[in-house]
């Protein structure tokens, strides 16, 4: 199913200013019929969030690689899930293809018993685009200093501690919930309607802490308005050096990133889904990709082909599906 008429497109060949001339068209060497015409890329949430901002950071360097303008569209709605339900149905051409997440590809699918989709047969994941470690952050009105203070504190204080998500069933009440059953403390959950709003929750001290995708907050964490306790990450990062991986504060299993993605219609052929493998490795690993996704607190993605991807995703599925029982989520 197409959209007659899109919400939000930009056709982006400038923008984030990368140096890409070196990026030769890939189309030639796999496919010498595709990609011949504008490739739509569409983001299933709002511009400004994490997920908006990687397909924007893409959008120029993946262009250079294919030889074809990138439209990139936004749909946002059920927290990502109207604009995946609608490239599932999409024709497998190569022509559409969305940027997934953990949020749209994920929980999602654990969560809404209506999501219309299947992460792994209605798609082809093709690649990661990034990784995206968690964070645990407080408001900095909170006295508190390390995440054993804050595990103390939440316990001495049940109930008193609010979190916040972009919404319910999303990846930031289910990494909380990971946290609740690792460390036994109680918090009260309010859902937002999407990562925008969170923000300015957290910022307002609507919710004195989440544990959610490190990328939209980075920027307050660095101006002091918000205090980061714990990142999800295999190591430190350059750019917050004193604040302590969540293996070296104890829960090595809370020690999970998000990734961002780029996933086909299922059925897409495999010299179409080759292509666009080739062209996000091209455009991941070029040196002013890197720099730009370390600027922003992303971790550039390893080198994982579409099978070792959707191996990941399914066994995340499983881990979350867990979590997701455990504690009854549900989201209508």
């Amino acid at each position: 199913m197409h959209p007659t008429r899109p919400t939000r497109r930009h056709i982006l060949n400038a923008g984030l200013g990368l140096s890409l001339a070196g990026l030769a068209p890939l189309a030639a060497h796999a496919d010498d019929k595709y990609p011949s015409r504008p490739i739509t890329l569409v983001v299933p949430f709002p511009p400004g969030g994490s997920v908006d901002i990687m397909a924007r950071h893409y959008s120029e360097p993946l262009s250079s690689a294919l030889g074809v303008p990138i439209v990139v569209e936004n749909r946002a709605g059920a927290g990502g899930s109207v604009a995946s339900q609608m490239v599932a149905r999409a024709k497998p051409d190569g022509y559409t293809l969305v940027v997934s997440s953990q949020s749209s590809h994920l929980a999602n699918p654990l969560t809404q018993p209506k999501v219309g989709y299947d992460p792994i047969k209605d798609f082809e994941n093709i690649a990661i685009l990034g990784r995206q470690p968690n964070a645990l952050v407080v408001h900095s009105s909170l006295p508190i200093k390390t995440f054993k203070e804050f595990i103390d504190y939440a316990k001495k204080n049940p109930g008193k501690l609010n979190y916040g998500s972009g919404g319910v069933g999303s990846m930031g009440q289910l990494n909380v919930e990971m946290l609740k059953a690792a460390t036994g403390v109680f918090t009260t959950h309010i859902p937002y309607r999407g990562g925008t709003p969170l923000i300015t929750a957290v910022l307002g001290n609507e919710v004195q802490f989440i544990l959610d995708n490190l990328v939209i907050m980075l920027p307050h964490v660095q101006a002091g308005k918000v205090r980061a306790l714990a990142v999800a990450a295999d190591q430190r990062l350059p750019q917050l050096p004193d604040v302590p991986t969540m293996a070296e504060v104890g829960y090595p299993q809370l020690n999970l990133t998000s990734w961002t993605g780029l996933a086909a219609p299922g059925g897409t052929p495999d010299a179409v889904v080759q292509t666009l493998y080739k062209a996000v490795r091209r455009a991941a690993t070029s040196p002013a990709m890197l720099a730009s996704l370390k600027e922003r607190g992303v971790i550039a993605p390893e080198e994982m082909t579409p099978a070792g991807f959707e191996k990941m995703m399914s066994e995340r599925l499983v881990k979350f599906g867990e979590v997701v029982r455990k504690a009854g989520i549900t989201a209508e």
